[in-house]
């Protein structure tokens, strides 16, 4: 097989395996190869088939999916120009077009003369794989299935160009490599710098599942809307009391224009230092990442906020237009002011200074949007509605009597006292 003529699909994830069968291909025939040798090196592959899968939740033909999943996952000048905005123009398609006259040659290689020679069954394994019902550690089942219906498709393609259509679709729709099948990131520290790590498993609500606040969410609305459509939009803070629903917003408008090309990396605060490493990682991507910083918030004694100001705004490299940063925070100002502050305001020569210095970080953030406890009233229709969707049956006097007895002693009026009362009453009731 011609795996070594590939020129844009080199260095691949997991790439052994592929290699490993190819050498199968070509010399399972050959005589100067010892036979048991040849038998125990495709058990082996086999053996990494079958666990990739298992940590993938791959199904049906596994040698497909497989081959599908080094095209979704890898990273070259072709799939990078082709994720979110589709077909490329240039000499780039002809390589693109060679290679995948290669892939198509794997995809529909015949195994039985293999397993013959070699006196084996176990290929006949991965042609109907069926898997234990899960969808794997590394990927969640939505983008499971999407690597295994790209892979049927594939499958069926008639020749290169089709096949070459087919993968710059799935670039195009849902992107490439862990930036382009995953949602959500973080970031963790490593000694050549800064990895971006995907998070396989976030909550799924969106805008809609939450209950008021509707002058909140639509200014949270329009700028991200601005954003995903490659217009002017500012960094964005929401700060207010806890529990109002500030976090899950975010986390909504992340489900909310994830098709469109949106993505987030979670930033910690001792991870400031990360920044400048991070954004220059995803810069000259298609996508549109928020780099989201929850319950951002500064002791007197803390400096890092003076480093995050110059990332977001001050240094000499601007940022980037795929770029925002998106913060949540109990506290207006993110920095904490006492009563000391005023007495050395008072005996401070420039005490504008000092109050211009703590107040310069808020500033950076162009749209702030408030979010405060709810009146009775709207607790109580909070109540109302997420019982409701809950499929809580009781009336609706008792419910909210028990909902006020719960917030009492739980915390107050909000949104998250609420939800934990339903949660609460689903536990009891079910």
């Amino acid at each position: 097989m011609r795996t070594k003529e590939f020129m844009l699909y080199r260095q691949m994830e997991d790439e052994c395996i592929l290699k490993d069968m190819a050498f199968l291909m070509d010399h399972y025939k050959n005589e100067y190869y010892n036979r048991e040798d040849l038998k125990e090196l495709l058990f082996e592959t086999v053996h990494k088939l079958l666990e990739l899968a298992v940590s993938h939740g791959f199904v049906g033909n596994l040698w497909h999916a497989y081959l599908t999943y080094l095209l979704a996952s890898h990273e070259n000048a072709y799939s990078t120009s082709c994720e979110i905005t589709g077909e490329t123009e240039g000499s780039i398609n002809r390589a693109a077009l060679h290679d995948f006259e290669i892939f198509k040659e794997l995809f529909d290689y015949d195994f039985s003369d293999m397993e013959r020679v070699l006196e084996t069954d176990c290929l006949s394994l991965l042609e109907t794989y069926e898997g234990s019902g899960g969808h794997g550690k590394v990927f969640n089942q939505r983008i499971r299935d999407r690597i295994c219906e790209l892979s049927g498709h594939l499958a069926a393609a008639a020749d290169k160009t089709e096949f070459k259509r087919t993968v710059t679709c799935f670039y195009k729709d849902f992107g490439v490599g862990k930036l382009g099948l995953h949602k959500a990131f973080r970031v963790e520290h490593r000694e050549d710098g800064a990895r971006i790590v995907p998070i396989t498993k976030i909550a799924h609500v969106y805008l809609d599942d939450l209950v008021g606040y509707e002058t909140a969410k639509k200014k949270l609305i329009d700028n991200t809307e601005a954003f995903v459509n490659g217009r002017r939009a500012n960094n964005c803070l929401l700060f207010g009391d806890a529990g109002t629903g500030k976090s899950s917003s975010v986390k909504a408008v992340l489900n909310q224009y994830y098709d469109k090309g949106l993505r987030m990396i979670e930033v910690y605060r001792h991870q400031f230092r990360d920044l400048n490493d991070v954004i220059s990682q995803i810069k000259n991507r298609n996508y549109k990442f928020i780099i989201y910083m929850d319950d951002l918030s500064f002791e007197e004694f803390e400096t890092e906020y003076k480093y995050l100001k110059a990332v977001i705004e001050g240094g000499l490299e601007r940022k980037p237009d795929n770029v925002l940063i998106y913060a949540t925070s109990n506290r207006r100002h993110l920095i904490r002011e006492s009563f000391r502050d005023k007495e050395e305001r008072e005996e401070d020569l420039h005490s504008n200074d000092t109050v211009q210095e703590k107040l310069s970080l808020v500033a950076r953030f162009g749209v702030t949007i408030y979010f405060g406890k709810p009146e009775k009233k709207e607790f109580q229709e909070i109540v109302r509605q997420l019982a409701k969707r809950n499929h809580i049956a009781m009336p609706e006097q008792e419910l909210l009597s028990e909902a006020n007895k719960w917030e009492l002693s739980h915390g107050g009026l909000s949104g998250r006292t609420a939800q934990q009362f339903i949660d609460y009453l689903a536990g009891t009731y079910e």
